[in-house]
């Protein structure tokens, strides 16, 4: 019960700090203005992902003082969380290279694993791999990259923070499956707080944005996301592929339009607008179905495969590779990487 008090409490903060945070940004002239790669057309405000950030640390405080979470589990995505935050909203307010914002971004995994202890054991084809040392060099390029794709697919209304609410909700949902007695878990309150700050922001954001999430807040999410999957994943080796297949939809989306226009020779740290969803969001000239789209497809597609990894029905290789085809082939040919705006 006192769980649920405090989620609703972050639910309420994210929501007025939200609308606090888009009065200043007008007053302030903090402003999103549209050039050629945007997929907006109306200048916006932006920053609004600041209201995330405050309200699920808040949350996770009380949490912890509450004695519901231990200090580790709050200390490694707080302190994870917040680095990757102020660079990010340093960056929103000015320019910070992209050689010192990826030497901070790994800086922020680092905190986020040193707390967590351990890389999670993995499921593979009915044995379980315990990684050690190498699962922790793995798991600094998996941080860095989810924080990174997080800041890539923050390009439509609605977009980032329903998949923050999607992936809150359904990873309760797996730990009900595979390790009910966890739902009370460090793992299992955070993720229920993240949804609740996420789902106080979205209401400003979708269907129509009347402020951005901004690079803060949508790294945060990023790096915040990709923690909880591996705190998820302790709870049972079955676990993090599952929570994997949850994300399918921003993982095959960023990293084939990554990879793609890396074989193609272009310069990866330009802007572009060459996402799956991007093109989509111009195909149909509106932001709102291909938002409800990936939603539709986390609820009816990947999530039944989450279940099913979680259930100990289909090994969790098989079950990503059967999930995330049709993902694939989508972005392929819709194609990500290789059609840009302009």
């Amino acid at each position: 019960m006192q769980a649920l008090i405090v989620a609703v409490v972050v639910f309420i903060l994210s929501f007025i700090l939200t609308w606090c945070l888009r009065a200043y940004a007008l007053k302030n002239n903090v402003i999103d203005i549209p050039n050629q790669r945007s997929s907006h057309s109306i200048p916006t405000p932006r920053g609004g992902g600041v209201a995330i950030v405050i309200s699920l640390m808040v949350g996770l405080i009380a949490l912890s003082l509450l004695q519901l979470i231990s200090y580790s589990t709050m200390f490694s995505l707080i302190v994870a969380g917040g680095i990757t935050a102020v660079v990010g909203f340093l960056d929103d307010h000015g320019h910070i290279a992209a050689r010192w914002r990826l030497l901070m971004h790994f800086l922020a995994a680092a905190a986020g694993l040193f707390f967590l202890g351990n890389f999670p054991a993995i499921e593979l084809f009915g044995y379980t791999f315990s990684a050690g040392w190498i699962g922790m060099v793995f798991g600094l390029v998996y941080l860095v990259w989810m924080l990174n794709l997080y800041n890539f697919m923050d390009g439509i209304n609605g977009l980032a923070s329903m998949e923050a609410i999607v992936f809150s909700l359904t990873s309760l949902l797996i730990v009900w499956i595979a390790v009910p007695d966890a739902l009370g878990s460090d793992a299992s309150l955070s993720v229920l707080l993240l949804g609740a700050a996420a789902l106080g922001f979205i209401f400003w954001n979708f269907p129509n944005a009347k402020i951005f999430m901004g690079d803060a807040g949508s790294g945060f999410l990023g790096i915040t996301i990709g923690l909880l999957a591996l705190h998820i994943g302790l709870l049972d080796s079955k676990l993090f592929l599952a929570e994997m297949c949850l994300l399918g939809v921003f993982i095959v989306d960023a990293t084939l339009t990554l990879l793609r226009r890396l074989l193609a020779g272009k310069k990866v740290y330009e802007a572009h607008a060459s996402h799956g969803y991007q093109i989509l969001a111009r195909k149909y000239g509106s932001h709102k179905p291909v938002t409800l789209g990936a939603l539709c497809v986390n609820l009816i597609w990947l999530t039944p495969f989450a279940m099913l990894i979680a259930a100990g029905a289909i090994t969790g290789v098989v079950g990503l590779a059967i999930a995330w085809a049709p993902v694939v082939i989508v972005a392929w040919r819709c194609g990500a990487g290789v059609k840009d705006k302009g």
